[in-house]
């Protein structure tokens, strides 16, 4: 088993306790973290969806919406789930304030049992949360059985960066810069140290598109953004 599926199942219980108690401060440490980039990598995964074609869309792990809102704009009716009351919270509040209140929905759920039919969705949207599945294999199979015929996956996802050079700066930013802002302006320094690890110890981009193939999705590809520290990952439903 990879490592990092050690780490993420014996911290299950505390990811959702650290994502309930960051919820107030996510949106705006984000934003500020990654100096807006964040922005522009949903807007590229959107890119990817056809305008009017997908109608029904699922947000998982969908944490305070950002994503939801994204793919709203694409003119399908958006439902969000996630772990995370806390983060859900913040979420509905910011959806009842958008032009797409009438288009989004957000539930609490989990991914590995998502409470949707067979072929509920035409696209299945993940972004910055698909490293805090407790079992990546299953989660993905499950997105793929709610998926209708021909509908696509798109993930987001942080990383390492490839350069050498770039990954040494990164993970100075990681390991040390970012816990210490984060804990400053969240009160939780724990939660931004968990996010370093989380990235670290992430499977690599291989990794994951054989993965998406073992769960029976096709024409699984991968795209680099910023010098690697953000991938997407778009595989359909055959």
């Amino acid at each position: 088993m990879h490592l990092y599926h050690f780490f993420i199942m014996a911290n299950r219980k505390f990811i959702i306790k650290l994502f309930d108690s960051i919820a107030p401060a996510y949106d705006n440490l984000n934003h500020i973290l990654s100096l807006n980039i964040d922005k522009i990598w949903r807007r590229k995964a959107v890119q990817t969806i056809r305008k009017g074609r997908h109608k029904r869309i699922l947000d998982v792990a969908c944490g305070t919406g950002d994503f939801s809102l994204a793919l709203a704009s694409t003119g399908g009716i958006v439902t969000g789930i996630d772990l995370s009351e806390g983060m859900l919270q913040v979420g509905r509040k910011k959806v009842a304030k958008s032009k797409f209140r009438s288009k989004i929905t957000m539930i609490q759920g989990d991914c590995e049992h998502l409470p949707f039919e067979d072929n509920s969705f035409d696209v299945v949207g993940v972004a910055f949360g698909i490293r805090n599945f407790e079992n990546l294999h299953d989660c993905i199979c499950e997105i793929r059985r709610v998926l209708a015929p021909r509908g696509r996956l798109v993930i987001l996802e942080l990383s390492t960066p490839d350069n050498k050079f770039i990954a040494a700066l990164y993970q100075i930013y990681f390991r040390h810069i970012l816990p210490t802002i984060g804990g400053i302006i969240s009160g939780d320094k724990v939660a931004y140290q968990y996010l370093n690890k989380s990235v670290e110890l992430f499977p690599k981009e291989q990794e994951i598109l054989s993965l998406l193939r073992d769960c029976g999705f096709a024409a699984a590809r991968h795209e680099s953004f910023t010098l690697g520290l953000c991938r997407m990952y778009v595989a359909n439903k055959g």
